[in-house]
């Protein structure tokens, strides 16, 4: 994706909060945030499985990784820790994340 499609993305959602009328603003926002829970399984699968492809086919190290995707060096090793498949963390007593506990 080019700084220019970016850029239109974030011209499209910063025009969300210029809807004048509040109850209108907070309805195209819940309807955008609740789009976005989907959304964000889904490309953290893809990141995770990125992650881990850069790291064992192509020999990188999680700084090199991290530099190259220009994402914290903490989400590169979140893709190697308790990360299963579905999207969810597995965390020590196996469950779906902190909310678990």
């Amino acid at each position: 994706m080019s700084d220019e499609e970016v850029r239109r993305v974030t011209d499209a959602l910063n025009a969300v909060e210029q809807i004048a009328d509040e109850e209108q603003r907070v309805k195209a926002k819940s309807r955008i945030m609740a789009e976005q829970v989907t959304r964000n399984k889904a490309w953290a699968q893809e990141r995770t499985r990125l992650i881990r492809r850069l790291h064992h086919e192509d020999g990188l190290s999680y700084r090199q990784i991290a530099a190259r995707l220009e994402i914290k060096p903490s989400a590169v090793q979140d893709a190697f820790r308790n990360y299963t498949e579905s999207g969810e963390y597995a965390g020590r007593g196996g469950g779906k994340g902190p909310a678990d506990g």
